[in-house]
């Protein structure tokens, strides 16, 4: 019996790793709502950095740049809230077109206020918050979609897919955005972001309609979220891919001391920042586009786990590189890469294992713990730092998380013993 040449076996590895696109190829309206986050959301990056640079000038305070998260958190909350009373019951299509005119809508305030001369604070916050308050309705109407759009055989690589969407615009997206404001104004950002809520628009106006299943009547109002609340009570699985999420986000994410890091522990500046903050995106980056094998595992809930630890290790290790700072980039773009692994397999467990005429309400409570535990991580981080250094904060938050993951894992053997359902054929 021959033996494959070592071409040939190299040629099977690499198309196992690269990025399945299958999900693209297949569904029309998976392509559709695909390319339409991207320019969207695209888009979005240019107003966050605008809604940084306005407050920072009218304020010169970091603390009212950290109030703008703040109220961003509590508009999700508050649309998280609006979303579990509805979104399940209401066809998805028509949520996300109509979540789309509403963004246009604040983000034109964004814009005549900036046109109008110096916006006042209070106003900029009342509008980042109505943002966060409409995202909290279209993100889980859309992420709700990704089942009945690509089938559950690709809803690993579909949701690689949506990874290598997201940082590769939170890469660009910034970069972009804070070169054209330089040069122009903060309106030009909003601008930029009110055309591009048109993409995310027209995809929804072409797509096939999305009502509730043939035979389900979903709850709304308060019963519906109660509803939601209950099965995550009651489903210990999903209960620990949250838990687990947010351990990793409250003790592995310093990104709130990534001035003070520039500073203490590079002895450079500003620049020194921007890499901070762009490697763990770039390192996401590469490993979402080498996802490919995503489709080929069966113990989902292991992975969660080793993914999180790993980056617990490469937190730790990042703290414990001293000046070096090439090799400090490098241990934060592992440790964005772990968090990617972590993240496409929670949401496939997800959107796997809660039934349609849920999944909405429970993708909406899924998000708000994404969104917030980093908030919190920065909370934390920024305590442990005072009371400490910098330095401290990372190292002892990375064993924190790793910790932490042990814990859960001992603590929800639902998620070791987890095991997906594997297509049959390829």
């Amino acid at each position: 019996m021959s033996q494959r040449p070592p071409w040939s076996r190299a040629t099977g590895l690499l198309r196992r790793l690269a990025l399945d696109i299958t999900p693209l190829r297949v569904s029309r309206d998976f392509r559709l709502v695909w390319s339409g986050v991207f320019v969207s959301e695209l888009g979005y990056q240019f107003t966050r950095v605008a809604l940084y640079i306005q407050v920072y000038a009218l304020t010169h305070s970091t603390a009212a740049i950290g109030f703008l998260g703040l109220t961003g958190l509590v508009g999700q909350a508050l649309g998280t809230l609006v979303a579990a009373s509805f979104i399940d019951a209401h066809d998805r299509r028509r949520t996300l077109a109509w979540t789309q005119v509403a963004l246009a809508v604040v983000t034109s305030g964004l814009l005549a206020t900036s046109l109008g001369g110096s916006p006042h604070l209070w106003m900029l916050y009342a509008l980042a918050a109505g943002i966060w308050f409409i995202g909290a309705i279209e993100s889980p109407a859309r992420n709700a979609m990704t089942p009945r759009l690509v089938g559950k055989d690709l809803i690993p690589s579909a949701l690689a897919l949506y990874q290598v969407l997201w940082q590769t615009v939170q890469i660009a997206g910034p970069a972009l955005g804070g070169v054209l404001i330089a040069a122009t104004s903060p309106a030009w950002a909003y601008g930029i972001d009110l055309v591009s809520y048109t993409a995310l628009l027209g995809a929804a106006i072409a797509m096939h309609p999305m009502p509730p299943e043939p035979g389900v009547e979903p709850a709304t109002g308060l019963r519906a979220a109660g509803e939601g609340l209950r099965y995550l009570k009651n489903d210990r699985l999903l209960r620990s891919t949250l838990v687990i999420d947010l351990v990793a986000m409250v003790f592995g994410l310093p990104a709130a001391l990534f001035p003070a890091i520039a500073i203490t522990q590079f002895h450079r500046g500003t620049t020194v920042v921007g890499l901070l903050f762009a490697a763990p995106a770039v390192g996401a980056l590469l490993q979402a586009l080498a996802g490919g094998w995503v489709k080929h595992v069966r113990r989902q809930g292991d992975v969660v786990i080793w993914a999180v630890v790993g980056w617990g290790a490469a937190i730790t290790a990042f703290g414990v590189v001293g000046s070096h700072l090439w090799l400090a980039l490098f241990f934060l773009a592992v440790a964005g890469a772990a968090d990617v692994i972590s993240a496409i397999f929670r949401s496939t467990i997800l959107q796997v294992s809660v039934p349609d005429e849920l999944r909405g309400r429970i993708a909406s409570i899924f998000m708000l713990v994404v969104s917030g535990g980093p908030k919190l991580g920065d909370l934390e981080a920024g305590l442990v730092a005072s009371a400490f250094t910098p330095t401290i904060s990372v190292i002892s938050g990375g064993i924190a998380c790793m910790v932490g993951a042990v814990v859960v894992a001992a603590r929800y053997p639902e998620l070791r013993r987890y095991r997906a359902e594997l297509p049959t054929a390829e």
